[in-house]
């Protein structure tokens, strides 16, 4: 069965109350495409991981915006004015996590471990409610694995199968985000034959993709 499918399918498969990674970083590698079908969809009550809820009417934003999202996991919120005023007004539940803290949490998700210790954040608010542990006289914090029941993926060329190569900066969340999510939908900016791509640039191996969408232009 080709992995191949339509928009109107991707749809099908959001439901409320889920929870989506989203790669990207200020929508730079993020799946607009995919988004835009969550968009459409009208799923509700979402919770959204991802590097920062980009602008208004980019990535993350189109979903805050359009108010289908219940919490935010992200290391910012900063260009996006409507994610702090919807949560300065208690309409959306922000978790803000250090950015290198955020994608090892989601590799610990991915990798099957169960949790990182990092001192980033000890002695601040971002140690609230959080295990501390003493490593060789150093303390630091037990920050659990994430995981997610969809990863919306951005690839810059992909062959039928799902092998994916990401270009430049456009890596950023994606690679890891695959690895942690029960399904995985991958939006190819160019998709290829199967097996045609270098193996050695493979960066996400098919095995992992479910479904592939081709960017809308």
């Amino acid at each position: 069965m080709s992995k191949v499918v339509s928009v109107e399918k991707i749809k099908e498969l959001f439901k409320d109350n889920m929870t989506i990674m989203i790669g990207g970083f200020l929508a730079c590698g993020t799946s607009e495409t995919l988004i835009d079908a969550l968009v459409e969809s009208g799923a509700k009550n979402l919770t959204i991981i991802g590097n920062d809820t980009s602008f208004v009417d980019k990535g993350i934003g189109k979903l805050i915006v359009n108010n289908q999202v219940k919490k935010v996991i992200a290391s910012h919120i900063g260009t996006n004015p409507e994610t702090g005023r919807l949560m300065s007004e208690g309409k959306l539940d922000v978790e803000l996590s250090p950015q290198g803290t955020l994608i090892e949490r989601v590799r610990a998700g991915g990798f099957g471990l169960g949790g990182i210790l990092t001192e980033t954040g000890v002695g601040t608010l971002v140690e609230k409610g959080k295990e501390k542990i003493i490593v060789n006289g150093v303390e630091y914090l037990l920050e659990l694995p994430i995981r997610a029941d969809i990863a919306l993926v951005k690839g810059s060329v992909v062959d039928a199968f799902g092998n994916t190569r990401y270009k430049g900066t456009t890596k950023n969340f994606n690679p890891m985000i695959a690895m942690a999510s029960d399904l995985v939908i991958v939006e190819a900016e160019t998709l290829v034959e199967a097996g045609s791509l270098n193996k050695d640039m493979i960066m996400t191996p098919g095995v992992l993709v479910d479904y592939i969408v081709m960017e809308e232009k």
